[in-house]
């Protein structure tokens, strides 16, 4: 999964369309909201606009389910605040309500109290005495009180959550050495179960060299019994989050009738069929069938799907969006999985590594309808599924990179000063604005379409092998068949890139990016947590270290100031075809140590003097380091036999209007899910 951290799309601007389209919105913390433009929904037809409205219901009943997984005590805080928000009778002006608001609307942004980026637990801006006497002025009712609880009862249980910072410090913990269940605060694995227990769980349980093998505990909270035993809650209808998957198969099921094609219907089929009895290998059926349907025009995912918010790398947080082909923009990634063999057949990585032949890859540039889950408000750019490595390997995978979000977050970067302030020389800032916004979608489809989709594992490798350190190596892995082809005079060849120059500025920019200006994402003193992140500074530092002797890349100084300086673009593509060759080996071979070695070696650790200088030099731009997305209102037009005559969009929401809509309309569990 592609993310939108790189140069240009970390950063914001003034951004509003010749029609009025205003894409940036509001500011907090170290957010911008922006909104998105579902271009083209106007001219479907009555039927696919109906199919999208029932979708985009069941892509936003799931919205409490990674709330939950994301922290136990999630939903009671952001009630418990909602209730102050809406009904305080103190002073709305005031510091407090202020702080507030400022903190519940982080909560909101990262379903839950950790942030969404970094997994570090962000501190309330104002007091615990003034949240618990702020709460005894809102009605008993309105604060879901267990029986028998009191006010008091609920901040004595909350306040310790939110504002000890040893309670729970971190959502998601990859510190090598530690006891990373134990230490992570996610609500994937039941209080008091150790790191090593799950491992023994799951290893215990899974059959020895099966060619299938399904993506175990993906669904699931590992928990233990009466008898102390573990065992798997498994989320599905009349189990763990059934309330919530009970409406999200109700709008399934509104949406059926509205399917684009038989086999669409029944992909939705076998989706509600894995949501009714949690059966893993249901799961990888419906995976398969959904990866056959390459005709419709709408699409959509709904499910447990991406595994970065478990530890282990192992259950799957809920996301869900739902899209529409763009049938313009996808001609340019039809070139890329038309040449997929060829990609293949020329990577740099040992040809025991390599797929002898290239099965089922389809990708497609897609206008987001709706995100909902993991994938909102912050979201992914681009998005290559299923993650299961036999389903891949038999029957391929399906990519898409989301063209409507693109085109939003660099609409939103242009004009900012970013560039003036680290970018070396104005001959890089001319290349980067000339071919920077084309070959970020490039890379973007490249990461997605082929990178992902590449390679193979020898026989007998558990694909569960590298662990805590599997979704960085994947990462990395598909990030690097991006960057060593985006340079490649095929891509000429297939008019994709006008010119054997304009990959210098991905190049510059993911050097810029993974070296240095991601760092403002990171609180100085912290560590890199998040895979992504990690993913990106391996590949710079690596790529930087490995060619210090030659001078490949520079950090050279200028007036005091520290900047990226590229003196050899073709060694530089060198390295990233030798690394890309390392890390297929480790993911083909299962060798831990050696993805250890790398992650902690250079992905993980931060110089604390060039830290606080970009910490600095980003500050003076007053930009926010992070980017999420206001979703459109879509309304049914229905006549008098209640019958949808028309979908309507509404861009107009606040974004704490559309948080409490959504917290009110689409409230599916109860605030304690055991």
């Amino acid at each position: 999964m592609a993310t939108a951290a790189a140069f240009g799309g970390s950063v914001e601007g003034t951004a509003q369309t010749t029609d009025g389209f205003k894409y940036t919105d509001e500011r907090f913390a170290d957010i911008q909201m922006l909104r998105y433009k579902v271009e083209g929904f106007d001219h479907l037809t009555l039927k696919q606009k109906t199919f999208i409205y029932y979708l985009q219901e069941a892509a936003l009943q799931g919205r409490d389910i990674l709330f939950d997984q994301n922290g136990r005590y999630n939903l009671r805080i952001r009630r418990l605040l909602e209730a102050i928000y809406t009904d305080y009778k103190g002073d709305r002006k005031g510091k407090f309500y202020a702080g507030l608001s400022t903190y519940l609307k982080r909560v909101w942004f990262s379903s839950g109290i950790h942030h969404h980026y970094g997994c570090e637990k962000f501190v309330p801006p104002f007091t615990a005495d003034e949240l618990r006497t702020a709460a005894r002025q809102i009605a008993p009712e309105k604060l879901h009180l267990a029986a028998g609880q009191t006010v008091d009862d609920l901040c004595d249980e909350l306040i310790p959550v939110m504002f000890d910072p040893t309670v729970m410090p971190m959502r998601v913990n990859q510190k090598d050495g530690e006891d990373l269940v134990l230490t992570s605060g996610c609500n994937y694995y039941a209080p008091g179960i150790t790191q090593a227990e799950a491992e023994k769980f799951y290893t215990e349980r899974k059959a020895p060299l099966d060619p299938r093998p399904v993506m175990m505990g993906m669904n699931s909270r590992l928990v233990r019994n009466a008898d102390g035993e573990l065992t798997e809650r498994v989320w599905r209808v009349g189990g763990l989050y059934g309330s919530a998957i009970e409406k999200i198969v109700e709008n399934l099921l509104a949406a059926r009738p509205y399917a684009d094609t038989p086999a669409q219907q029944k992909v939705i089929d076998l989706l509600v069929e894995f949501y009714r009895t949690g059966d893993l290998r249901t799961f990888d059926d419906y995976s398969i069938q959904w990866l056959k349907d390459t005709e419709s025009l709408v699409d959509f995912n709904n499910c447990f799907t991406e595994s970065y918010g478990d530890p282990l790398g192992m259950k799957a947080s809920w996301e869900a969006i739902v899209n529409f082909k763009n049938l313009a923009a996808t001609a340019r990634t039809e070139k890329l999985s038309a040449n997929a063999q060829w990609f293949e057949d020329h990577s740099p990585v040992d040809a025991r590594f390599k797929k002898e032949q290239v099965k089922g890859v389809s990708a497609k540039v897609i206008t987001a309808a709706i995100l909902g889950g993991d994938l909102y408000p912050s979201t992914a750019i681009g998005i290559n599924l299923p993650n299961s490595d036999w389903v891949r390997r038999e029957h391929g995978s399906k990519s898409v990179t989301i063209g409507n979000l693109t085109d939003a977050y660099s609409k939103a970067a242009h004009g900012n000063g970013m560039d003036a302030e680290f970018v070396i020389d104005e001959a890089t800032r001319k290349i980067i604005n000339t071919y920077g916004d084309a070959c970020d979608d490039l890379h973007t489809d490249l990461h997605e379409c082929l990178g992902h989709g590449s390679g193979k594992l020898l026989p007998g490798t558990d694909p569960d092998t590298l662990k805590a350190y599997g979704s960085t190596i994947e990462e990395a892995r598909a990030d690097l068949f991006g960057l060593y082809y985006v340079a490649d005079a095929k891509l000429v060849e297939l008019g994709l890139t006008p010119n054997l120059e304009a990959y210098k500025s991905q190049y510059y920019t993911y050097m810029l990016n993974g070296l240095m200006t991601q760092l403002v994402r990171i609180n100085l003193g912290n560590n890199i947590e998040e895979a992504h992140m990690r993913n990106r500074a391996l590949i710079a530092r690596w790529a930087y270290e490995h060619g210090r002797a030659e001078k490949v890349v520079e950090l050279v100084k200028k007036k005091g100031k520290t900047y990226v300086k590229i003196n050899d673009y073709e060694k530089l593509r060198h390295l990233f075809g030798q690394l890309l060759a390392e890390i297929q080996r480790i993911k083909s071979e299962g060798d831990y140590e050696a993805a250890r070695r790398l992650v902690e070696d250079y992905g993980v650790k931060i110089d604390p003097a060039l830290h606080k200088e970009v910490l600095t030099r980003y500050e003076k731009l007053h930009l926010s380091p992070y980017k999420g997305f206001i979703n459109p209102v879509y309304k049914a037009v229905r006549d008098a036999q209640g019958r949808i005559t028309d979908v309507t969009l509404d861009y107009s929401e606040a974004y704490d209007a559309q948080m409490l809509r959504y917290s009110r309309d689409y409230n599916t569990l109860p605030d304690v899910n055991e």
